[in-house]
């Protein structure tokens, strides 16, 4: 049997994979909201995603002899700094955290933004590791003098389960200290940024054995001592590994609270403006490009919280939505809740509800949501066009694979039809296939996913439906301007 472990931003989710790909169990524990001390701040407790991850893993493995490795996925960006004890010294970070304008200005000023996109194939975001870290430095010296450790959230459990210190390629790439090209830390950048390289863990490829699991985690967990973990990798390029893309011609949507588009490539493929990441795969030897969209089924969220009965289904919302026609009559929605990434790089622009008249409804409103982030997905592939990645097979995840109304409206929206998986278990189904890559269960990622990654259902787009989605995406791409010069100052 093969664990695979995804630290979320919502909950810690496990999964048990034979070695035939059949998912035998998983389980969530769910973690504390986290924390806002200021406004566009976000940080959580990485000893919450410890608690969540004995609990998940318990609730699997009720024999954990029986586990022969270990893989690991998570939430990307966050920033857990440790002392030379191993212990948690503040909050940790999180990926939407977005107080480091300054840091980001600073990087680009410093190291210059054409030559930071050579080093790192990527723009100083505030999402990213470094500008939290730089953050920290100015902010909070007292504590920055304690750091000897940085680690992702996922390295942070994987230090607890073995007591080591270690990152992927993968979600080194999200933090703007991997030379992504050569995979591996940029000692020029940490040079000009003044980063100590000692401060971060070794860096291993996805499917690579880089710790056992310890005696004291045997105790709390129940898997033997000296079972392996390879490196895992974050948790975008593990769910695409989950959903099998893996070459080039093969794009992954995946809306959780974040909205991510991912193509598979066997280059770095670097856009000139920064606008999609330029990362790693989890496959030895590949890259991807990513768009993100900060606030996507987060977006449906808000709306559902704010506006309906406590209680209320996200499938009943769905139900009212699905009543309304495509194009809502003239409403839109733009998904600016937390900032902006892809394609505008812009932390300060905020969310916008346009077209509202008096004869429109809340179904109006919820379908409104689902098309906007739609449309900010559609942002991307825009930008795939421009880069030359090709587009040939389309699958969803996510919250957005379990909406029959939010699937169709993806095929309408991309002009494209969009398929789902037989077992869409994320992230920790990636996590497991590259843990037994890892401990010789399949020779190669490529086959794993080939072997045990199958469509379950593919949804075509409706020609009517395309053609007023196209008229209302056109409308889409006029509202970002328009709100750049309210927030720009």
């Amino acid at each position: 049997m093969i664990l695979g472990i995804d630290v979320g931003t919502g909950g810690t989710r496990a999964v048990l994979v034979s070695e035939d790909g059949a998912v035998i169990a998983s389980s969530t524990s769910e973690h504390a909201p986290f924390t806002s001390p200021q406004t566009a701040w976000a940080e959580q407790d990485p000893a919450d995603w410890w608690r969540a991850a004995q609990e998940a893993i318990r609730a699997v493995a009720r024999d954990g002899k029986q586990i022969t490795g270990v893989g690991l996925t998570g939430q990307m960006h966050g920033a857990v700094l440790l002392d030379e004890h191993g212990a948690v010294l503040r909050p940790a970070i999180i990926w939407c955290d977005q107080r480091t304008d300054e840091q980001c200005a600073w990087i680009t000023e410093k190291v210059g933004a054409k030559r930071l996109l050579e080093l790192t194939c990527n723009p100083a975001l505030n999402n990213f590791t470094l500008t939290k870290l730089l953050w920290v430095r100015q902010h909070e010296p007292d504590i920055w003098k304690k750091v000897r450790h940085v680690l992702l959230p996922k390295d942070y459990v994987r230090f607890r389960l073995s007591g080591e210190y270690a990152i992927d390629v993968a979600d080194a790439s999200g933090t703007l200290m991997l030379d992504v090209t050569h995979r591996r830390w940029s000692e020029e950048l940490l040079g000009i940024v003044d980063i100590d390289k000692a401060l971060l863990p070794k860096v291993f490829e996805s499917p690579e054995v880089c710790a056992k699991i310890s005696a004291e985690a045997e105790g709390l967990t129940g898997i033997p001592a000296g079972t392996p973990i390879v490196a895992g990798a974050g948790d975008q390029a593990a769910g695409a590994i989950g959903m099998g893309i893996t070459r080039p011609g093969a794009v992954s949507v995946t809306l959780g609270t974040s909205g991510v588009v991912f193509a598979a490539t066997d280059a770095p493929s670097l856009d000139p403006g920064g606008r999609l990441h330029t990362f790693c795969h989890a496959i030895p030897g590949r890259w991807h490009v990513m768009g993100v969209t900060q606030a996507a089924g987060l977006s449906l969220r808000w709306i559902r919280d704010q506006f309906c009965q406590p209680g209320y289904e996200y499938s009943e919302l769905s139900k009212e939505a699905a009543a309304v026609p495509p194009g809502c009559d003239g409403v839109l929605w733009a998904p600016y809740l937390m900032g902006e990434r892809t394609p505008h790089l812009d932390s300060s622009v905020r969310a916008a509800l346009t077209g509202l008249a008096a004869s429109h409804t809340r179904s109006h409103v919820a379908r409104a949501v689902m098309e906007g982030v739609a449309f900010s997905q559609r942002d991307s592939f825009t930008i795939f066009a421009e880069l030359g990645v090709p587009v040939n097979k389309i699958r969803v995840s996510g919250g957005a694979a379990r909406s029959k109304l939010w699937k169709q409206i993806q095929a309408d929206v991309y002009g494209h039809p969009v398929e789902t998986i037989a077992a869409d278990e994320g992230g920790a189904y990636g996590a497991a296939l590259l843990a037994g890559v890892g401990t010789g269960v399949w020779p190669s990622v490529d086959e794993a996913c080939d072997r045990h990654v199958r469509t379950a259902e593919v949804v075509a787009p409706i020609a009517a439906n395309t053609t007023v989605m196209d008229k209302q995406y056109k409308r889409y791409c006029r509202i970002y301007p328009a709100l750049k010069e309210i927030y720009k100052s």
